[in-house]
Formats: structure tokens, C-alpha cells, sequence
């Protein structure tokens, strides 16, 4: 009985503890004007220290994680750790992207924040929101972000364009990011939240060729839509579907 009871106020003492953080947290937006995005650690190596993902497409994760600054002209700060090593340098596509952002080439801080010219390059940009992602979660997104959130910043983990060695190591990683305020959000969330509405600059008109290259699945509705409209043909049995 003893046993019975201690495990009901344990069980009690979690719910009540994820309840109260819910509640007390609210829906913080994404804004475009104070929102600093963070190429933290992608490395040629170290891409293939992620295996909680299909190694395809990761990189176009990744690939895509870097490419939100370019859609939303936000700054941009790039972080090596070690490149000249096994970890090995950021991927060429994204240097291209972002040949003048900072680029820091940490040497030996396996946390970012412990870099003080990466801390001068964040504390630069003046913006209080960071989008983050790297390899690996569980150390170089997940100490990042805790430390970020210790000074302060508002942190969204991109979950898809990070990656560890395995799905239990990312999910007890996210848990312990998500326990300290830190927004676990997808790829298309981030768009979403920064676009705000189809109608802004950028808009549709921006938003939908870019996610046809990083987001396909969305850029295929946007396809069939197009197609159906310049065809202007309806079939058999398709008229009593909308």
C-alpha cells in the first residue's frame, strides 16, 4: 500500500508540474523583426552522427533550417565546432547562402555560449528570439538552447533539422529543452508562425516557391491546385467532391 501511495503522488507531483508549466507559459509569436536564426554545428562530419533520421532527408532539413534567413532576410550566425578535425566544415550549400554572416570556428567550447566571440555575434544581432538547430541534440542544440534560455533569449528548436545517434536520445533531449521553455517546433511551423499570413510580404508569392524546394509535401498542393486551375477540367465523380 505504501508503495501504491508513493507512486499516485509521484505520478501526481509530474502532471501537476507539466500542468502548472503549461499553463504559466503563453503562445509566444515568431517576429520577423527581433528573431535571429542559428546554423549551430551541421557539419559534414557530424552529419553522420545523425541516425534518428533518414539520412536524405535530414539534409534536406538541414539544408532547409539554414535557408529561413534567406526567405525572411533575418541574421544569420554560423558555428563550427572543431572544423578542422573529423567534425569537418559547414556544408557548401550553406556557406553560399550566407557569405558575409559571422562564422565562428570554435576550437574547443563543445557549448556555443561558451565562445565569447560567438556570445558577441548573438548579442550583436539585438534580437530576443533565436531559431536554433544542430548536430547533435542532445549536446550542441540542447546546451545551447539551455544556456540561451539562461540569459534570457527566447529559443525554438527546429526538431527536424537536428539529429543524434538515436530516436531515444533526441526524445529525452527534447524533453529536457522543453523543460526549460524551449519551443520544439517543425520546419514548417517556423515558416508558418514568421509568414503569418499568405497575404504579407513575404508571402504566397515568396512563401510557396520556397517551400516547392525545402517542403515539397506543401509545394505539391500548391502544384495540384495550379494544375487543376490551368486545366480547368473536371472528371467524372470529381464534381460531387467539393
Amino acid at each position: 500500500m505504501k508503495s501504491f501511495l508513493a507512486i499516485v503522488t509521484a505520478v501526481l507531483t509530474i502532471v501537476s508540474g507539466v500542468c502548472a508549466r503549461n499553463n504559466g507559459v503563453p503562445f509566444e509569436r515568431l517576429d520577423k523583426n527581433d528573431t535571429l536564426l542559428l546554423v549551430l554545428d551541421l557539419q559534414v562530419g557530424l552529419y553522420n552522427l545523425a541516425r534518428d533520421w533518414d539520412p536524405t532527408l535530414y539534409y534536406n532539413n538541414l539544408i532547409a533550417h539554414a535557408a529561413i534567413g534567406q526567405l525572411f532576410d533575418l541574421p544569420v550566425v554560423l558555428t563550427t565546432s572543431a572544423q578542422q578535425g573529423p567534425n569537418g566544415p559547414l556544408p557548401k550549400e550553406i556557406l553560399e547562402m550566407y557569405p558575409d554572416a559571422p562564422l565562428i570556428e570554435r576550437q574547443g567550447e563543445v557549448d556555443a555560449w561558451d565562445n565569447a566571440e560567438f556570445r558577441k555575434a548573438v548579442r550583436a544581432a539585438g534580437k530576443s528570439q533565436i531559431i536554433i538547430a544542430g548536430i547533435t541534440t542532445d549536446v550542441c542544440t540542447t546546451f545551447l538552447a539551455l544556456s540561451l534560455r539562461a540569459e534570457g533569449y527566447s529559443v525554438w528548436a527546429n526538431v527536424e533539422a537536428s539529429g543524434t545517434t538515436t530516436e531515444l536520445i533526441r526524445d529525452v533531449s527534447n524533453m529536457r529543452m522543453e523543460a526549460a521553455g524551449v519551443k520544439l517546433v517543425s520546419l514548417f511551423s517556423i515558416v508558418c508562425d514568421l509568414m503569418r499570413d499568405w497575404r504579407n510580404t513575404p508571402g504566397s508569392k515568396e512563401v510557396l516557391p520556397w517551400l516547392n524546394k525545402y517542403y515539397p509535401i506543401y509545394g505539391f498542393v500548391a502544384r495540384g491546385h495550379a494544375a487543376a486551375i490551368d486545366n480547368g477540367t473536371i472528371i467524372a465523380g470529381e464534381a460531387g467532391l467539393v
